[in-house]
């Protein structure tokens, strides 16, 4: 089988690595929709040196390898990395253009971060994610959340958002042909969510809020520049490698797809991007209901994770003390739980029922029924670039791929 790539940014270029270390598929091709730079000889020096992760042979072989690209044929527009035939379409951007038929691509991971609503016409504007399986593709898969435009419509029956070791097991091969692999953020929030959950349920957490200090992407400017008309967030114009910017994040949303119990629990999702080139966290506050006799402690929260991380690849469960870097690159975890900083604080929390809606009080009766709550915060790295994301993503991609029909 022959896996396509549509997009050579950072999850394209970091997929591409993945899949030549892995070797699962007999060869890649990968569309990057136009020329780069003087030809392909450009091209391979791009995709084997990178700014935040180093050289490709050093990702592959240490520090002793040499290069990984060879058998460069600017003609047919081929070359071979790590032992793996590549080849490259320079030619169409709209999906519905794209060569897949003609180089027996039935499979597709579209990483351009444009082509996410799964109810668009294919053959309308820029094109659509359904475009690549008119051009020969039967399954796609994608690099971002799901993105409806249309209000009032729904997300189609053959559409599904998975995060690999959380609900991988609903995606049903007859079915769905069009998979989101949600976010990085949402990736890493479900495996701080769903360990709780599991143990202690879900009727337990009355609230949850996070934060996710994430690292730079393309979104961010380098230098301030002005912003498009009508444009209604002015802060995206500004320059990351000066500021710290608030944003915004689709997690809180993408995650009650992952894992439908949290559409009952109040969820509050935010981000800041800082000006460092990948490796984010997240900090996760929940409010649990509890018993002040047995409160639940720093202690329990850390065995859950230390617990579940024995029994999952995707969860890393760790009492070092860690700064973002040290997380590039940790293979295929979704979240390293930060245990040296979970915290946890259990107090009688006076509630007037007098104020509750549907709540009756009896006549003389203190109104007043104190509830211990336990806030918990719990602090969760991940690198939103190679390590996580990508990894999951293509164990993601070969889980589709040995499963099509």
């Amino acid at each position: 089988m022959y896996l396509g790539i549509n997009g050579l940014g950072r999850i394209g270029k970091l997929s591409l690595w993945h899949h030549v270390s892995r070797k699962h598929f007999s060869g890649l091709v990968v569309n990057t929709g136009r020329e780069v730079g003087g030809g392909l000889a450009d091209l391979a020096a791009i995709i084997e040196r990178d700014s935040t992760y180093g050289r490709l042979g050093t990702y592959l072989h240490g520090h002793t390898a040499g290069r990984m690209i060879q058998e460069l044929d600017e003609e047919k527009g081929s070359m071979v990395i790590n032992g793996v035939p590549v080849r490259i379409l320079r030619e169409a951007r709209n999906p519905l253009d794209i060569a897949w038929r003609e180089n027996d691509v039935k499979l597709v991971v579209d990483t351009t971060g444009v082509f996410k609503d799964p109810t668009a016409d294919a053959s309308e504007g820029r094109g659509a994610m359904r475009g690549h399986m008119q051009a020969g593709a039967e399954k796609v898969l994608l690099s971002a959340p799901f993105k409806i435009k249309s209000k009032g419509l729904d997300m189609p029956d053959d559409a599904i958002t998975t995060v690999m070791g959380i609900n991988d097991d609903m995606y049903d091969p007859a079915r769905h042909n069009l998979i989101s692999a949600a976010s990085c953020t949402t990736t890493c929030l479900s495996y701080m969510i769903k360990p709780l959950m599991e143990r202690m349920g879900a009727d337990r957490i009355l609230s949850a809020s996070m934060v996710t200090v994430h690292a730079a992407t393309g979104s961010q400017q380098v230098l301030d520049r002005l912003p498009g008309a009508g444009a209604a967030d002015l802060r995206k114009n500004r320059s990351i490698l000066n500021n710290i910017i608030l944003t915004t994040t689709g997690a809180a949303k993408a995650l009650s797809l992952v894992i439908p119990e949290m559409e009952k629990i109040g969820f509050m999702a935010e981000s800041v991007r800082i000006p460092t080139s990948s490796g984010s966290l997240i900090i996760l506050v929940l409010n649990l209901q509890d018993e002040l006799d047995t409160p639940t402690k720093r202690a329990d929260i850390n065995s859950i994770y230390r617990e579940f991380s024995e029994v999952t690849p995707y969860l890393e469960y760790t009492e070092q003390q860690n700064v973002s870097s040290d997380i590039l690159g940790t293979p295929r975890a979704a979240a390293v739980i930060e245990a040296s900083e979970t915290h946890t604080r259990t107090a009688a929390i006076p509630v007037n029922l007098g104020k509750v809606k549907g709540a009756t009080v009896a006549a003389g009766a203190d109104p007043v029924l104190n509830v211990p709550v336990t806030q918990a915060v719990v602090y969760g790295w991940y690198d939103n670039e190679l390590g996580s994301y990508t990894n999951m993503l293509g164990d993601l991609t070969v889980k589709v791929a040995d499963e099509m029909v």
